[in-house]
């Protein structure tokens, strides 16, 4: 019992450091996308390569075209999320970007024939009518950068299913590695042709924010998951949308309107239904 509150615990810290990596991304926002993406992943990647020359394991990986895969999808989430996060307020994009759980239900029942779940069903329709309440489409171009952060969703589930193929051949530092070390070189020539720009002095540590909480919350969700099973878990991933709200409120004076209030507690009504199918293991 106090391993799985242990567990828990380091996963709430884990959601209030993405909430602050979220804070810091949306702080630096005069900022190329492009830079933003480099940062968040260049403190990550001499972590996970520092551990891997340290514990003595080889950088190559063992499935290497899942590798890639799992980091061209991955780099594309974050490129999406870190836009939407300069374009709507706080909270929409981050619980927008949340709704990648209910998108590795269906891409993993279609590419790693995984059974959904009775309940998952109901709790995919409800995640589903809050993304509507929070987009409030009027089929014009206002709809795009909420549609972005929705696509940003699309790509985690993505990478995070290829992930769950690559637990059978690869260590979690590897990887990490060859996501960071990929997004690293990938944005280096889109800097380059997207006119660098050189940031003040606080845009600067916004910029270290970016990478140092998204590595923080990296290794503190990891380690939750040795204290605590998946299922025990995944519902408190979703306090980095209430920290969310909070900071947009305190920082941004975004204070959500009813629509995405309501939108808001669709989608976590949703991810508790999905945590209590995992739970009762109901077929």
């Amino acid at each position: 019992m106090k391993d799985r509150n242990k567990g828990i615990l380091l996963m709430i810290l884990a959601s209030f450091c993405f909430a602050l990596m979220a804070s810091a991304v949306k702080y630096t926002g005069e900022l190329p996308t492009m830079q933003k993406v480099f940062f968040r992943n260049l403190i990550g990647m001499i972590i996970s390569g520092y551990i891997i020359l340290k514990s003595g394991g080889s950088f190559k990986g063992r499935n290497r075209g899942g590798l890639i895969f799992r980091s061209l999808f991955g780099l594309i989430g974050v490129f999406l999320y870190f836009y939407a996060l300069d374009q709507i307020p706080l909270s929409d994009a981050v619980v927008l970007n949340q709704m990648s759980p209910f998108f590795v239900v269906v891409l993993s029942a279609w590419f790693l024939k995984e059974p959904i779940r009775k309940f998952q069903v109901p709790a995919i329709i409800l995640a589903l009518v809050g993304v509507i309440f929070i987009i409030r489409p009027e089929f014009n171009a206002t709809i795009i950068p909420s549609l972005i952060a929705l696509m940003s969703a699309l790509f985690a589930a993505a990478a995070y299913t290829t992930i769950r193929h690559l637990r059978l051949t690869d260590k979690p530092q590897v990887i990490i590695f060859y996501f960071t070390a990929f997004s690293v070189i990938v944005a280096i020539p889109f800097m380059l042709l997207g006119r660098f720009q050189w940031p003040t002095g606080l845009e600067f540590l916004g910029l270290l924010g970016v990478g140092i909480f998204a590595t923080g919350a990296q290794f503190l969700m990891t380690y939750a998951y040795r204290y605590a099973e998946a299922g025990d878990l995944s519902i408190y991933s979703y306090g980095k949308t209430l920290f969310s709200t909070l900071i947009g409120a305190v920082i941004w004076l975004e204070i959500p309107d009813g629509y995405s209030i309501i939108g808001i507690l669709l989608i976590l009504t949703g991810a508790y239904t999905n945590y209590y199918s995992s739970k009762m293991k109901v077929g």
